[in-house]
């Protein structure tokens, strides 16, 4: 990483906890104003003509919370949602989002059975698909030129609703100035892994635009004990 893109990675960092306080407990009304422009929403309205759910994937770039929070304002939306160890923390982030009217489920055979209900119904749910798979749940990609163990959650989703993915990033904008939502629709295509590697190089050309804005100490290229031999065409 380049000396410049980690000092903004650090600074970016720092607001990811400065804004909690405007996120959580904000009225809507001021929170949601400080979103100055929204691109590809016409992307969400095509998927509503369609009938079809929506499947949000944002991943930890910008600030996601209120990408999530605004989306979730504008249309039923689902996300699975597990509780910080923290009793305190737990209530205030739960009812800070859920304010905004997004459902939360808990990860497991339940998060995952609600997630598919909504989808049918013709409903969105929003995930961070940049995170690292437990144990058996998972598929390898290259994301940023790096092997990583993915959840298969997401393309399961797509492949057994036929919901329509896209790509979802609030991006900061600078001096304060707020954000810019950007929504853009990601290809279709045929395979668990086929899908995954399309919503990888999607995810890898957004961060690399936005580099200094990734959550960069979130640790999604460590390796586990746990996770199966990779492929020999990622090593």
């Amino acid at each position: 990483m380049q000396p410049r893109t980690l000092h903004q990675a650090a600074r970016e960092l720092g607001k990811n906890f400065t804004e909690l306080p405007l996120l959580w407990q904000a009225p809507l009304p001021r929170l949601f104003s400080h979103i100055r422009h929204i691109e590809g929403w016409e992307h969400v309205e095509s998927a509503h003509a369609q009938g079809r759910g929506i499947v949000f994937l944002a991943p930890h770039l910008g600030c996601w919370e209120i990408c999530g929070m605004y989306l979730a304002s504008h249309m039923p939306c689902t996300a699975l949602y597990t509780p910080p160890k923290q009793a305190a923390a737990h209530e205030v982030m739960r009812a800070g989002r859920e304010r905004s009217g997004i459902r939360t489920v808990p990860p497991g055979t339940s998060g995952v059975r609600a997630l598919l209900t909504r989808l049918k119904a013709g409903e969105a749910v929003f995930i961070l698909p940049d995170q690292v798979a437990n144990q058996g749940e998972g598929v390898w990609l290259r994301v940023l030129d790096n092997p990583v163990y993915m959840p298969v959650l997401p393309y399961r989703l797509l492949e057994r609703t036929g919901a329509a993915p896209l790509l979802a990033f609030a991006e900061r904008l600078p001096w304060a100035r707020g954000y810019t939502l950007h929504i853009a629709p990601l290809p279709v295509v045929q395979g668990l892994e086929a899908q995954a590697q399309v919503i990888g190089d999607a995810m890898s050309a957004l961060i690399r635009k936005h580099a200094g804005q990734y959550l960069w100490s979130y640790g999604l290229f460590r390796h586990r004990n746990y996770m199966p031999p990779m492929p020999e065409h990622l090593q």
